[in-house]
Order: C-alpha cells, then structure tokens, then sequence
C-alpha cells in the first residue's frame, strides 16, 4: 500500500513477484488549482480513497483478505498526514488479518520497481532516484542497504519542472507538458547553468537553472533589455533548453557516481525517470560506458503500489515491522509558487 504523497494505491504481489494487480488513484485535479500538492487536501483524499483501492486491488488480483500473507505499506519519506493514513490502513488489516506488517522505504521501493521490470537480480547497482520530491543518488549493495552518495541541495528536478511549468503558463503536473512543449523547441537555444556537473560533488541543485528561467521568460529586474515575448515558439525553446540543462546533469552524475563506485548496473527510477528525453540520454550512456542500464517502465516511474514488492525482500529477511510503528515523513516539500532563488 502506497500513500506517500498524492497518489492513493495498493497492488497484489505474489512471493515470485508477479504483479497481480495495482490500482493508483490520483489527485492531479485535486491540487492543479493550487499550481502543486496541498498536504491537507492530499491526506483527506486518501481517506476516501484508500478502502476503494484496496478492494478493487484485490478484486482485479481474484484475491481475497484470507489468502493475504503479509501488508506491506510505505512508512517513509513523505507527507506525514497522507503517510499515516496508509499506514493506519495497514496497521488495521495486519492485525485483523494476524499477518505480519512491513515497513516499505518510498525510494528503496522506486528502485525495486526496476527489477520488477527485469525480472532478474538488478543489485549490487546505482541507483538515482528523481522525483518531484527527491534527486538521490545510492550505492545499492541490496534491494533494502542503500549508501547515499548525493542529493539535491534545494529543489528536486521534478519539483523544478513543476515550477517552470508555471513560468511558461503550463498546467501541474508540469513533468509532461514540459517535455511535450519541448519537442518543438531547440535544447540549444538558450546556455542555461549545468550546477555542479563539472564538480566531483555527486550532489544535485536546480534553484539556479529555476531562476534562469524565470529571467529568460520574465526578464531580469532593472535589466535595460528585457527578453523577446513569449510567443510559442519561445515557450518551447525555453522549456527544451531546460530539459536538457536538467537531463545533462542527472546523466554526467550518474557517470560519475558509476565510475567512483565500479559498479556495472545503473537503477532509475521516479516520476521524471517517465522522461523519453532523459531515458534516451541514459540508453546513450549505457552503451558509451557499456553499463547494464535497468530503468523503471513508465507505469512505475510515478508512484504507485507495484513497487511494494520489495516487501518480499524484507520478509525474506525477517524485516517486520512492529504494530507500534510510526511514520517517518521526510523531504518532500508542497510545490509554492516560483520566486527567484
């Protein structure tokens, strides 16, 4: 079960990790209003939705809640309030039920999601996680012992796509507009910062390449030349020379991060990992590094339930969790509204 953030989910895995089923109900219309997720409005929605989604998850897998062996529910990072409605949930049907409960970390479960895909061992590996709320990068000796080797010092990619997306007057989630307005644009058409991409820090930021927008569309303030109007034409320039600005440095510090540890296995995983310019830059680096390149299929690039079945590998383990168990909410920050950095 998956309430981390805005998406209400539950999925049925069996032991060999076939998915059976996995049910997601979003909340995009919830939030676009507000250019962004509203923690309040995002856990009570999960509280109408969570019931709903488990019982068609379980319908859609021929299951019934006599046949469940375990409850896996993610417990951190995430919103607090949308957390501990998943994990109430949880805590219910364990104890009804008399099955263990597991603990699931969001982004050692994004990661998983690509060995779902392969349906092979993915670890050890590197593993960049990029999402609307994290850019980490992970030495993975396991699919549940993760060293953090980076992160993003301000804003997560996802959360700099959303906000440029605001900028250019595209609707939330920007992700996807912002990679379809791109296709009619030059990446070339404006020399935005690469931060840290020649730096041996395997940390990420994109407050800089935000307000570099910002100024490209809007205008520096007390600048005599203002820029050119944002025609349609401008709008897509803008937005393809920022994706390629933002897919330039998750590439050059996967490479990196590669290099430093000699492992031969790259993981990605998260909403932007849904990019087709960014997996194209990946395919292109597997070759050139001859790396086995395992990225997570779009339908669990967002967040989603499937990706629990790293639960498998806690119980395997002997990972349970306690029914005293609390939430541990994390970084994932609500999308304000753009100001400069």
């Amino acid at each position: 079960m998956e309430s981390s953030c805005d998406e209400t989910a539950a999925a049925v895995i069996n032991q060999d990790r076939q998915v059976l089923s996995s049910i997601v109900a979003t909340q995009h219309d919830l939030h676009e209003r507000f250019g962004g997720v509203v923690p309040e409005i995002a856990s009570r929605a999960h509280v109408e939705r969570i019931l709903p989604v488990i019982d068609e998850a379980l319908r859609q897998a021929g299951a019934t809640l006599d046949q469940v062996g375990a409850i896996a529910v993610a417990t951190n990072p995430g919103l607090v309030g949308s957390l501990l409605v998943g994990l109430t949930a949880a805590k219910t049907l364990s104890m009804v039920l008399g099955v263990p409960l597991l603990a699931v970390n969001h982004i050692e479960a994004h990661l998983y999601a690509c060995q779902i895909a392969a349906r092979r061992n993915a670890f050890p590996a590197v593993g960049l996680v990029v999402s609307g709320g994290h850019t980490n990068l992970y030495d993975c000796t396991s699919p549940v012992d993760f060293e953090l080797l980076g992160s993003t010092t301000d804003d997560a990619a996802g959360e700099a796509f959303d906000k440029v997306a605001q900028v250019l007057g595209l609707e939330y989630p920007g992700g996807p507009l912002i990679e379809q307005v791109a296709r009619n644009g030059s990446p070339t058409a404006i020399a935005f910062p690469r931060t840290f991409l020649n730096e041996a820090r395997l940390d990420f930021s994109f407050s800089g390449l935000k307000t570099a927008v910002l100024y490209a569309a809007r205008g520096t303030p007390g600048a005599r030349v203002q820029p050119p109007p944002l025609t349609t034409q401008r709008i897509a320039d803008i937005a393809a020379s920022f994706q390629a600005a933002v897919v330039d440095v998750l590439v050059g510090k996967c490479e990196q991060a590669v290099d430093r540890t000699g492992r031969s296995t790259l993981l990605v995983g998260g909403g932007v990992a849904a990019n087709g310019c960014f997996r194209k830059a990946l395919e292109e680096l597997a070759d050139r590094k001859q790396i086995d390149l395992i990225i997570a299929p779009r339908e669990y690039c967002t967040d989603n339930a499937a990706m629990g079945a790293i639960g498998w590998e806690l119980w395997e383990r002997g990972r349970f969790a306690p029914l005293d168990i609390d939430v541990t909410p994390g970084l994932v920050r609500m999308r304000a509204k753009l100001s400069p950095a």
